[in-house]
Formats: structure tokens, C-alpha cells, sequence
């Protein structure tokens, strides 16, 4: 029975950042911005770590009957793609004529990507852009970037989640996990500090944090092509 009450805690866990979602969009509704971004990283640290709980507490042997995976991706929907996109429209940070289906667009893409039966694939990868509109939009606010590239932006990632490249899944990636992990952590840390900095972070802190981003982008690209070379060589 204790067992059975664990895991029943882990998916309280991960249905808790739900709860957290909904009280970011109480603090983008009050302009509350360093809240607001403090709490788009709650959500995130509570999704990081909720896989590693569930597994430990072995959720899917005890509580066979409760779809654990459909709960996580529903709660990242919201946190991932509504709060976001909810953020770049009330923080004007989309062209004033344009900003409704602007923040429309990832709402759309995303949902496509969400329910696709391999947006997370069998040797752990996301297909296609996984749906990160909160680090878009901390880096489009803070950055302080023109309205014309914010859009550009969203339009251009939200056309790579119908792209199937692989996107690395960094708790459970089979190749460079723990260098990814490290690297994350520092990411995620710098991050945390300049959040505490708002409303003027320091520039270079922010340009070069971007270096993260550019690292995962450039390993799942590289990762990709040398799939693909592999199964195109003749011993593949």
C-alpha cells in the first residue's frame, strides 16, 4: 500500500505543475515578470524531474490503470505552449497587427506535435522542434530583440515541429546524457540568475547563455546526419 501511495504522489507531482502554469498566468496578468519567469522555471525543474520519480517509484507497475505519460504531456502542453504564447502576446513582444495569430500559431503547431505517436521516439529523441516556447520567450523578452525577428521566429520554429529531425531528450538521451545534463545544469543556472537580475540582466550573461541552445541545436543535428549516414552506408 505504500508503494501504491508513492506513486500516486509522483503523478500529484507532475499534475502540480499544472497548478503552477495557471499561477504564472496570474502573474503575466499582473505584468509580475520576474515571477512570471521564476515560475516558467518551477515548471520546468518539476518536469525535468518527475520522469526519474516515476521510474524510481515504478508508477507504471503500481498504477498500471492511470496514464502517467498522457498526464505529463498535457501539463507540458499548457506549461510549454499555452503560458508562453500567453506571455509574448501580453508582454507585446509580437507585432501589434499581427500579434493574435502569431501566438495562435504555436498553439496550433504544437498541439500537431503533441499528439504525434512518435513525437517521442523509441530510442528517445523528440521529433521535431519540441515545442521550448518558454525559453523563446525569455530570450525574445529579454534579449529585447526587434518585433519583426520575434516573428520571424515563431513562424520559423513553428514550421520545424512538422520537420521530423531528432531533438536530443536530454534525461534520457543514449548518447552524451551526462555532458548534456552538466551542461544543462549551468545553463539552467545562469538562467536562474538572470532572471533574478530582470528587469536588466546583464547582456553578455544572456548572449552568451545562448551558447546552450546552440550546442543541443548543433549535437541533435549532428546526431541526425550520422544516422543517416549510417543507414545509407553499404554495412548499414
Amino acid at each position: 500500500m505504500a508503494k501504491i501511495v508513492l506513486a500516486w504522489c509522483v503523478h500529484l507531482y507532475t499534475a502540480l505543475g499544472a497548478v503552477v502554469g495557471f499561477i504564472t498566468i496570474l502573474a503575466i496578468d499582473r505584468a509580475a515578470i520576474r515571477e512570471t519567469f521564476f515560475l516558467m522555471a518551477l515548471a520546468v525543474i518539476i518536469d525535468a524531474t518527475d520522469g526519474t520519480f516515476a521510474r524510481a517509484a515504478r508508477v507504471k507497475d503500481r498504477i498500471p490503470w492511470f496514464d502517467g505519460e498522457l498526464l505529463d504531456e498535457i501539463v507540458d502542453y499548457f506549461n510549454y505552449v499555452i503560458v508562453p504564447c500567453f506571455f509574448m502576446l501580453r508582454a507585446n513582444l509580437l507585432p501589434g497587427q499581427d500579434a493574435l495569430w502569431l501566438a495562435a500559431l504555436p498553439l496550433l503547431a504544437s498541439a500537431y506535435g503533441f499528439c504525434q505517436r512518435d513525437a517521442k521516439t523509441a530510442d528517445y529523441f523528440f521529433l521535431g522542434f519540441p515545442s521550448y516556447w518558454n525559453i523563446v520567450a525569455f530570450y525574445l523578452y529579454t534579449l529585447k530583440t526587434p518585433l519583426w525577428v520575434n516573428a520571424f521566429a515563431i513562424i520559423a520554429l513553428s514550421i520545424l515541429i512538422f520537420v521530423p529531425i531528432k531533438y536530443i531528450y536530454p534525461s534520457r538521451s543514449p548518447r552524451f546524457r551526462l555532458q548534456t545534463n552538466v551542461l544543462g545544469l549551468l545553463w539552467g543556472a545562469i538562467i536562474i540568475y538572470a532572471i533574478y537580475r530582470l528587469p536588466e540582466p546583464p547582456r553578455a550573461l544572456l548572449l552568451a547563455s545562448l551558447l546552450y541552445p546552440a550546442y543541443y541545436t548543433a549535437l541533435s543535428l549532428w546526431l541526425q546526419v550520422k544516422n543517416l549516414a549510417i543507414h545509407e552506408s553499404p554495412r548499414g
